[in-house]
């Protein structure tokens, strides 16, 4: 079986402020990624950027979404539809991040969204994690029930464009997960996947968030046991984040 890709993802959230910045930071970054080989790099900027971005994309940087709706067309005032990104070259779309859970979604919307990014051919990073941690490993449990909620009833040829990202609330934008309390979660998550899934869990890559930089990015991957990493603000500064995945290339 062929061997996945390291994926390193951008999450731009808000940001930036001008489509000028947002085409430089494209631009740069898409430079710093000529030696790269191993990773692949997702950059998902807000909806109203992506049109004007999607002729920047390259067999080295691919465009995603952070959000959707999962209603297929009609009177949803300020909506986007998941059926309406490919149209862009839209490969992969967020799901489930904690961000959009304070906003009111649950974990029956989030498998609704996953299901609708997966039919559509596009890659769910289906975001869980706990938002503080108890001495009785509680969390645990809260984060299997986020997980099989998220993909219940989504066909197992299709788990190969399912990305798990787990980013602990408590860690964003504060202090990132310790590499050997990663790798423990990381154990965890696959073991949740392959009771669900059986063989067909090793077709899912695990990759972390939650205040990744240049300084632990490397060390999360290799000792955390994932995939690869969904990068928050450092994104939207093209030496670091390039820095970022080339560091993640070499391992």
């Amino acid at each position: 079986m062929k061997k996945m890709k390291k994926l390193v993802v951008g999450n731009w959230k808000m940001n930036p402020e001008s489509l000028l910045e947002a085409k430089k930071i494209v631009t740069e970054v898409k430079r710093g990624l000529r030696t790269i080989k191993n990773t692949q790099v997702v950059v998902c900027p807000p909806f109203v950027y992506i049109s004007p971005l999607s002729g920047l994309q390259s067999d080295l940087l691919m465009l995603g979404a952070q959000n959707a709706n999962a209603d297929q067309m009609g009177s949803r005032t300020g909506e986007v539809s998941f059926s309406q990104l490919p149209q862009f070259n839209i490969g992969f779309v967020i799901v489930g991040h904690s961000e959009r859970r304070k906003m009111g979604e649950d974990n029956e919307l989030v498998n609704k969204k996953v299901k609708s990014v997966v039919s559509e051919g596009m890659t769910a990073i289906i975001c869980v994690g706990e938002n503080t941690r108890d001495n009785g490993g509680e969390y645990f449990n809260f984060i299997k029930e986020q997980i099989s909620c998220a993909l219940k009833d989504v066909p197992k040829k299709l788990l190969t464009h399912v990305v798990i990202a787990y980013e602990p609330v408590w860690a964003i934008g504060a202090t990132a997960l310790g590499p050997s309390e990663l790798h423990e979660m990381s154990i965890y998550i696959k073991k949740v996947l392959k009771d669900l899934f059986g063989v067909f869990s090793s077709d899912m890559r695990i990759i972390y968030g939650g205040d990744v930089d240049r300084n632990n990015a490397d060390r999360l991957v290799k000792d955390g046991n994932v995939s690869g990493v969904l990068v928050g603000r450092a994104s939207l500064r093209p030496k670091d984040f390039v820095e970022i995945i080339k560091l993640i290339d070499s391992i």
